[in-house]
């Protein structure tokens, strides 16, 4: 197990993509279900406001630090092997080991059409890997039926892991209701990364991601749908300052 750094209550991993990944590799031998939440300052402040979301988080087998504010608040907190798991990028790192491996892969979230582009520019990059299945779901709550359907329909497509890229916390309450009655050993929640990596929505550039600047060109691109959360950011900055210096304690169980 890697540490955990209680980051305003949340437990974050202090890992890196390549240590994530030969996790993934164990679990996935394992066969013992497991969900990995990717974190970002927004998803520690909506943490903050739910405590019910807290739970789901720090019950997770991992959480990546998928914002750089978090790997600095880590490294600063001694853990220098950390860098960021960005959910696009934890995705690549895992189907390219899947080369290798043979894991079978359930794509869960997106369009239609958007999980088309997806798996077709996924085959291409990783032509040896095995994309089992893909379903895009409605952007409403479930019935009953369709979810035992939904269930159903992954589990006959025996994937190894399930990304489940509905946005956050959609999916991390999806994937804490499911992981019972999934019967993939992991399910992986990646937020945008669907988007991004079937090319819906740009992507920031490297060196944008690399300072941390990530957020600010998201704001610029999705200003209306995004503000809400970024503008928490200065609360997520004092309170993180304040936990860093000892003035405020944020304990898990809280």
């Amino acid at each position: 197990m890697h540490p955990r750094v209680n980051v305003l209550g949340v437990g974050v991993s202090a890992i890196n993509s390549r240590l994530a990944s030969e996790a993934i590799d164990r679990w996935i031998q394992d066969r013992q279900p497991a969900y990995i939440c990717v974190a970002a300052a927004h998803s520690i402040m909506d943490c903050q406001r739910d405590p019910g979301l807290r739970r789901i988080f720090n019950n997770a087998r991992m959480v990546t630090p998928d914002g750089m504010s978090l790997v600095w608040l880590l490294r600063l907190q001694g853990h220098q092997q950390v860098s960021r798991v960005y959910g696009p990028d934890l995705l690549k790192a895992v189907f390219h080991r899947s080369t290798q491996k043979g894991h079978r892969h359930f794509l869960y979230g997106g369009t239609e059409v958007g999980l088309q582009d997806l798996g077709h520019r996924l085959r291409m990059q990783y032509p040896a890997v095995e994309i089992a299945g893909a379903f895009a779901p409605p952007f409403r709550a479930l019935t009953v039926e369709e979810d035992r359907n939904i269930v159903e329909l992954i589990n006959r497509s025996m994937p190894d892991i399930v990304w489940v890229g509905i946005g956050s916390p959609r999916q991390e309450r999806w994937m804490a209701e499911h992981r019972d009655v999934i019967q993939a050993p992991v399910m992986v929640g990646v937020g945008a990364a669907f988007d991004f990596l079937s090319g819906s929505k740009r992507q920031a550039p490297e060196w944008v991601r690399a300072a941390g600047l990530e957020w600010l060109f998201r704001l610029v691109t999705e200003p209306r749908r995004l503000w809400p959360r970024y503008r928490e950011y200065p609360r997520f900055v004092y309170l993180a300052a304040a936990q860093l210096v000892g003035l405020r304690s944020f304990p898990f169980g809280d």
